[in-house]
């Protein structure tokens, strides 16, 4: 079954980015969905019962508005081709469609639950192959995004992300408000120089991903078993502080770079 689900990510992953038909890249995005269900529901906590409801539902709709928009589009225009979304009702339903795939603010709420009712590995396939999908047709759409919408749900996902981070103890939920506002600052950018974007991307995903696997191997999902793990790993946690650093973006780590980058290209 582990060997089922997990083919079925990488196809469906596969399928989305390299999709030209939108039926496509819809039919990657719900094999996607499909496979990631049982590695969420897998423990049969009563939490993780609940996080997988509450992520089937969002991506269910999620995939609904894709195919709905993508329909208005060809409809409107006669074709199936993602990179030739011109029709304005569905690049504002792909948006609103996407921005629920991904968890940009508003549509947020759903994602920290999920992660925090799934495993370390679970969550960090959550917020790191999962995305990459979702970002991948807005890459494609990018030239017909609405700047506006974008770059308030990139605020807003940027500003929350930081704030409601802040009154957290468990770990899986700071690290997912902290996917929010990297988020944030993805989606900003991508408009102007979406390359941008996949390097943000990429190196949120090595940090995100070391910082999980240091986690998983210290078996630590909330804050007080963080603070007594240093007398266990010393050199473990040692490196998943830099990390941690280098994800909040402090000049000398890699984490500066795209967030200074973004910063050039917005000014």
């Amino acid at each position: 079954a582990k060997l089922i689900t997990l083919t079925s990510l990488i196809l469906g992953t596969t399928i989305t980015i390299s999709s030209n038909h939108w039926a496509m890249a819809w039919a990657g995005l719900e094999i996607n969905t499909l496979a990631i269900i049982p590695m969420i529901s897998k423990s049969h906590h009563p939490r993780a019962i609940e996080a997988t409801v509450k992520y089937f539902l969002t991506q269910a709709a999620a995939s609904a508005m894709i195919l709905f928009a993508s329909t208005t589009n060809a409809w409107a225009t006669g074709q199936w081709d993602i990179t030739q979304l011109t029709n304005p009702t569905s690049c504002l339903l792909l948006t609103t469609a996407i921005a629920m795939k991904l968890g940009l603010a508003p549509f947020h709420l759903w994602f920290p639950e999920t992660l925090q009712g799934s495993s370390l590995t679970t969550a960090l396939l959550l917020s790191t192959l999962m995305k990459f999908p979702p970002i991948s047709i807005l890459l494609l759409t990018s030239n017909s995004l609405n700047p506006s919408l974008m770059t308030l749900m990139a605020i807003m996902s940027a500003a929350l992300g930081g704030w409601t981070g802040l009154n957290q103890t468990q770990i899986r939920k700071i690290l997912a408000f902290s996917s929010i506002s990297h988020l944030g600052w993805m989606t900003i950018i991508i408009i102007y120089a979406p390359k941008l974007t996949l390097l943000t991307f990429l190196l949120y995903t090595l940090l995100t991903s070391s910082i999980f696997l240091s986690l998983n191997s210290s078996n630590t999902t909330k804050l007080t078993t963080l603070l007594t793990s240093w007398t266990k790993t010393p050199m473990l946690n040692t490196a998943l502080m830099l990390t941690l650093l280098s994800l909040a973006g402090l000049p000398p780590f890699t984490g500066f770079l795209p967030k200074w980058l973004i910063i050039q290209e917005l000014t």
